[in-house]
């Protein structure tokens, strides 16, 4: 099977739905498929080894860190995407990727166009443009954009009610993210504990995400110097980057965090962020934003519970003291499950590894088999 995945950013690892779509693709290949990774260029990264990817021109966004992709600018792009005999068409963000999807059923009726939801979008565009009429209008056009394929997924259920909440009545399918568990590697925490100055036995936090306020992250920030205040000894690790890390590197600074929090920038390295999350005794991400974030799979694939915000998208799945630790959205609530959650981290913990990761081996099995079926459904349309 030929199938096209397609997103906005590139390289995967620049944000959640990029690895998604990574993952995506590096899985279907292992499976005998051909699966090619479809997104702007970033001249700043290099390919990714053993990935089939189609790079359009991009320039980038001021003050962010996505590039805005201009397929009609790159010539090559395009012929070599129409040489291309492709089965099935995945799309991962509802804007320009849409629209190539769109142009290849165009020349090829037979080809099925599915979209996965993942994100937000309302609270992004009223973030970027303080018009709520303006979100409301994009959002519209968005779920036309859902309406037009031939199937819909999103991750989970809740992310299914923001769906539904802007409007979209169609069939939604739940497919979840993966992720794969790895072993603890001894040597690669103390080298990590090492480089980092951390002795042993000092509770270490860890936020992995862009540094975004969207994120809750000036949360985060307040609740540790609540901890701190308390005389609770910790070292808070901030790894990503983003548009807000200057303001949130200044707030640490008000709240007398030099010492305890540090931001360690964009980790591209695979093992060096494992290395993270095997050290870290809470994952600490209160999140409102955020639908089924793969990076809380990631924690628990190391055994590192989650602090999650109670009835927020990115908690679905998690029971309180089971297999995570759930808080009210304020910087109160998340110092006092911190201060619980650190004596029962272990144990939690373990739990989490046991409850929520799933193989993307797994869940792209039920993918082949539901691409198998749109495929066929919509030969017998024509």
């Amino acid at each position: 099977m030929i199938i096209g995945e397609l997103t906005e950013t590139y390289p995967p690892m620049q944000d959640g739905v990029g690895r998604v779509c990574w993952a995506y693709c590096e899985t279907l290949g292992k499976m005998g498929h051909e699966a090619w990774y479809i997104a702007p260029d970033d001249p700043g990264h290099t390919r990714i080894d053993g990935l089939r990817t189609l790079v359009y021109k991009g320039v980038q966004i001021p003050g962010q860190n996505y590039r805005l992709g201009v397929p009609d600018w790159s010539m090559e792009f395009r012929k070599e995407l129409q040489s291309i005999p492709f089965d099935i068409l995945h799309i991962h963000s509802p804007f320009l990727s849409a629209r190539i999807a769109q142009e290849i059923q165009k020349a090829h009726p037979e080809v099925p166009i599915v979209a996965t939801f993942h994100s937000k979008y309302y609270d992004d565009f009223y973030k970027a443009t303080h018009s709520k009429a303006i979100a409301q209008g994009i959002v519209r056009r968005i779920v036309q954009v859902y309406n037009q394929c031939d199937a819909v997924w999103t991750v989970n259920n809740e992310t299914a009610g923001v769906l539904d909440a802007y409007g979209y009545k169609g069939k939604i399918d739940i497919i979840s993210n993966g992720t794969n568990i790895f072993q603890a590697d001894g040597d690669a925490v103390r080298e990590m504990r090492e480089k980092l100055n951390i002795p042993e036995g000092k509770t270490v936090l860890l936020f992995v995400g862009q540094i975004d306020r969207k994120k809750n992250i000036h949360s985060i920030l307040r609740a540790c110097a609540i901890l701190k205040e308390k005389n609770v000894p910790f070292t808070l690790l901030l790894a990503g980057e983003g548009p807000d890390r200057g303001n949130l590197e200044q707030l640490a600074s008000q709240l007398n965090l030099k010492d305890e929090a540090r931001f360690l920038g964009f980790i591209r390295d695979g093992k060096t962020l494992q290395a993270l999350y095997l050290i870290a005794d809470l994952f600490v991400f209160p999140s409102v934003y955020d639908n089924a974030p793969m990076v809380v799979r990631e924690a628990a694939a190391a055994g590192t519970p989650a602090v999650l915000v109670r009835e927020s998208c990115a908690a679905e799945g998690l029971t309180d003291g089971q297999n995570g630790f759930l808080c009210e959205n304020t910087p109160e609530d998340i110092a006092e499950t911190i201060i619980r959650g650190i004596p029962n981290a272990k144990t939690v913990g373990e739990n989490a590894k046991e409850t929520i990761p799933q193989p993307w081996s797994e869940i792209m099995t039920d993918v082949v088999s539901r691409y198998e079926e749109l495929i066929k459904r919509r030969k017998n349309r024509l």
